[in-house]
């Protein structure tokens, strides 16, 4: 395939030209309760075309080979237009030429798994939930997404790579008269799909917490000292502070652009946040990403100090900084972006036990549970939380927000845990969706947090 993509490109009057060629394979299996909803299997391929000449930089999509003529046509066309009109210039930073076949390492592959083995793995867990005496119903599923990737420029880099992400997801609903409680669910990642098997206390735990759940009291709403979980912290890193490190969404808007310039001192002393995609078995990890562009760890902050962005190379370019490996595409529809993989807050040195003492009176959160930013604002869900007492764990707490802004958050972070604990769910939505998405942290001690409640 590599050589057929290099003679589609071969001859092209542009300063550069890439192809992607892909094929997306997924696999889905849904449960209502006992009953299944759906059963599913699609695959897909296409290519993505960039050119780009004299500073003018345009992409166009096909799904056939025989249109991949007329699509470098259209994007040749589309950056000529952009120079014509006075568009934004594009130049791409220089990166080591590289040839490279990225197979798959998997502990136990799922093409070689039944569909009907994934039914049965998927009904026997989600049996469990339903077997616990409050559990009104749930919400599970099977996902199974493989992407298959060939990418060559005309600087002479040609990179295949193949990633095959496994997941089962979802929520278990609770319920007691007229009161209902949810709890959301996951497991999963890159390394095969023997993650996924014997997971059961996994599922039993989750369907014990709904439950409990009817006996807890909604939260009060006050400013508290907390402890953030290491999913929920993990939430604040990627949501409201990540974003703020990806390149393309603070470079035309300049007083974020200061805010974030390397160098600056944005958080307390203990808080460190890194950037790393080369974890393998992660659900964010990949090698190359969608410009044929090795992917680096990033250490993004270091001891409240911003030290690093993520860049695509269009991006490094205009900002004069390091390329990261950075740029990422859902799928063969569209041209990568500036994205994240794998973020979390590097783990401290206390432990849990020394957060609580530490914590004294406040509120322990857990996991998180949608939310938003605004700007530098932001206001996320928990799941579920429990009240502090003199550093002791008391009674279980529900309808939970956490609101604040992200640079005085940043400041009020005291203490890091010594633990650490990445999701195994991913998905961000920043333009395209991107699978390839982990976040996580150890157990994070926060001063005067806003939380919402009654």
């Amino acid at each position: 395939m590599i050589d057929r993509l290099k003679s589609m490109i071969n001859g092209v009057e542009a300063d550069f030209i890439d192809i992607r060629y892909e094929i997306k394979s997924e696999t889905k299996i849904g449960f209502t309760g006992r009953e299944i909803k759906s059963v599913g299997s699609n695959r897909t391929d296409g290519y993505v075309i960039r050119v780009g000449k004299n500073g003018g930089f345009s992409s166009a999509t096909v799904t056939k080979e025989e249109d991949v003529p007329r699509a470098v046509e259209l994007a040749l066309e589309g950056a000529n237009t952009i120079v014509a009109t006075g568009g934004k210039r594009s130049v791409l930073a220089e990166v080591p030429v590289v040839e490279k076949n990225i197979g798959l390492v998997l502990d136990g592959d799922p093409g070689e798994v039944s569909i009907d083995e994934k039914i049965e793995l998927t009904r026997k867990y989600n049996d469990l939930m339903l077997q616990q005496p409050l559990i009104e119903t749930t919400n599970l599923s099977y996902r199974e997404i493989g992407r298959k990737k060939h990418y060559v420029n005309s600087e002479g880099t040609s990179v295949s790579e193949e990633i095959i992400t496994t997941n089962i997801s979802g929520e278990v609903v609770a319920k007691r008269d007229n009161l209902v409680q949810n709890i959301r669910l996951s497991i999963g990642g890159a390394d095969g799909y023997s993650r996924l098997l014997k997971r059961e206390d996994i599922f039993i735990k989750r369907a014990k917490i709904a439950e409990q759940l009817l006996d807890a009291e909604p939260v009060k709403g006050g400013t508290y000292n907390v402890i953030l979980s290491p999913l929920l912290a993990g939430v604040f890193t990627h949501e409201a502070f990540g974003h703020f490190s990806e390149a393309d969404i603070i470079e035309d808007n300049p007083s974020l652009r200061k805010k974030m310039a390397l160098g600056k001192k944005l958080g307390s002393d203990v808080i460190s946040i890194i950037a790393d995609s080369t974890m393998s078995g992660q659900l964010g990890y990949y090698v190359y990403d969608d410009e044929g562009v090795a992917v680096k760890p990033v250490t993004l902050m270091d001891k409240g100090v911003l030290t690093g962005r993520l860049h695509s190379r269009r991006t490094a370019e205009a900002f004069g900084e390091p390329v990261s490996g950075h740029a990422v595409a859902e799928d063969m529809r569209y041209e990568p972006i500036v994205r994240m993989g794998t973020i979390y807050i590097k783990p401290g040195e206390k432990s849990l036990d020394e957060l609580f003492a530490e914590l004294g009176d406040g509120l322990y959160l857990i996991d998180g549970k949608g939310g938003q930013t605004s700007g530098e604002n932001f206001t996320f869900g928990a799941q579920y939380g429990f009240k502090v007492k003199n550093g002791k764990k008391g009674a279980m707490i529900r309808d939970i927000n956490i609101m604040g802004n992200l640079f005085t958050t940043l400041r009020n972070i005291e203490a890091v845990g010594n633990d650490l604990e990445l999701s195994e769910s991913g998905g961000c939505g920043k333009g395209q969706l991107n699978i390839k998405s982990a976040l996580g942290g150890p157990h994070v001690l926060i001063r005067n947090m806003v939380v919402g409640g009654v």
